[in-house]
């Protein structure tokens, strides 16, 4: 069994839900971490879905959060308890506004 720390980042340049994170094909994925900061003086909203797989092969969505606010130059972390992510399961976000908001995620991937 290999573990490899990895963290994932992205800045929302629009408000589509945006794949931030894979659990890569025979991997279990832990999350340790999810940080959210406003960085435009404006607040705005967030919402995070784990899907059982590719949302684009009919995955069941399960949300996270729907529609959190994000108040200005706010820095938030998301999770209280690290989040295990199996096999092809999806992590996808969205935000109210575009340019607004840039997450990094801290994980554990287990092969």
């Amino acid at each position: 069994m290999a573990n490899v720390y990895k963290n994932a980042k992205l800045n929302l340049t629009n408000t589509n839900a945006t794949t931030f994170y894979t659990a890569p094909t025979g991997n279990t994925s832990i999350i340790k971490s999810i940080i959210v900061n406003e960085r435009t003086n404006a607040a705005s909203t967030l919402t995070v879905i784990l899907y059982d797989k590719d949302p684009a092969a009919s995955g069941s969505p399960f949300n996270l959060y729907t529609t959190k606010p994000i108040t200005a130059l706010q820095t938030l972390e998301l999770l209280d308890k690290p989040l295990v992510m199996k096999s092809g399961e999806v992590l996808q976000v969205a935000a109210g506004h575009a340019n607004r908001l840039m997450l990094t995620a801290s994980l554990l991937e287990i092969s």
